[in-house]
């Protein structure tokens, strides 16, 4: 659940990285920027933590996953370049709720009344804080619902990954297999006459962006991948709502979004709801060893 929470409140630092980076690249081009970033901070890491990496890295379970990533992200992304980062994210919310519902159909997992009523505050107070207008957008409002499914959908593949390997090896190959297939699609594109794939070689800012984009990403899925080799899907769905702290902190900073009083309100909601669900987990930890000691 650490791991959790704090790849949670970086990954809205690399949505910002992002949305700054698509004011000079498209959105397929932000990604494959973003991804070989992110290779090449995963290198290093692997080399050092060598040891750590368990497990088939090339399989199609983990190509299945970088496929999902580049669905993910470069749909986020997409929207990111046509509306405002806080509002993109607060459609891509309904996610939590997306994976408790896959994962108790593909994993098995069960979660009660509780966990269940816990993601859905975490929900309104997403909605609290940010208030998306989804008239506004139109069509585009259907981007981060398509990031949201395939995120969750990939968050249940890490699982079942991370049964028989560890976490870097996962994130290692999810992002060369990513890393490649954006490489064939921003060709594939070139070919129709779509430009604005990589920066110019004196754009000195965004090459800075991208390297920063790569380097929180690296770090992020990393710490998704330990925490979903450790703790169910649905104990873990919670958590994501704290991408909002960090969120409202960089509106602010960044784009000049001053939080208003509801702000504050839905950012307590949705930390609360984590909190009771790190507090349920804890209580259940406790009680698996008393039970057992029971049947004996």
């Amino acid at each position: 659940m650490i791991c959790m929470i704090v790849a949670m409140l970086l990954l809205p630092l690399g949505d910002t990285f992002a949305k700054l980076i698509s004011e000079t690249l498209n959105p397929v081009g932000v990604t494959l920027c973003r991804i070989l970033a992110q290779a090449l901070f995963l290198v290093p890491v692997a080399y050092v933590l060598r040891h750590r990496l368990r497990g088939a890295m090339f399989s199609p379970v983990v190509a299945l996953s970088g496929g999902l990533l580049i669905v993910s992200l470069t749909s986020l992304i997409s929207a990111f370049a046509v509306m405002p980062i806080t509002t993109a994210l607060a459609i891509f919310f309904v996610e939590p709720l997306i994976l408790t519902i896959l994962a108790a159909f593909l994993l098995g997992e069960t979660a009660g009344p509780r966990r269940l009523a816990a993601v859905g505050v975490g929900l309104i107070g997403a909605m609290i804080v940010i208030r998306p207008g989804f008239d506004v957008y139109g069509w585009a409002t259907l981007l981060p619902l398509i990031s949201a499914f395939a995120y969750a959908l990939n968050m249940i593949v890490l699982k079942k990954a991370t049964v028989t390997r560890s976490g870097l090896t996962v994130q290692c190959g999810t992002t060369i297999y990513a890393g490649l297939g954006l490489i064939l699609l921003s060709a594939g594109l070139g070919t129709t006459g779509m430009t604005a794939f990589i920066p110019a070689a004196s754009d000195t800012s965004t090459w800075l962006l991208i390297l920063c984009a790569g380097a929180v990403a690296a770090t992020s899925f990393v710490l998704i991948a330990e925490a979903y080799r450790s703790a169910d899907a649905t104990a873990l769905a919670p958590f994501q709502y704290l991408e909002i702290v960090t969120a409202t902190a960089l509106g602010f900073l960044v784009f000049g979004d001053f939080p208003d009083t509801l702000t504050w309100i839905g950012v307590a909601i949705i930390l609360g709801s984590g909190i009771y669900i790190f507090h349920r987990e804890g209580q259940s930890d406790t009680a698996a060893p008393r039970r057992k000691r029971a049947e004996r």
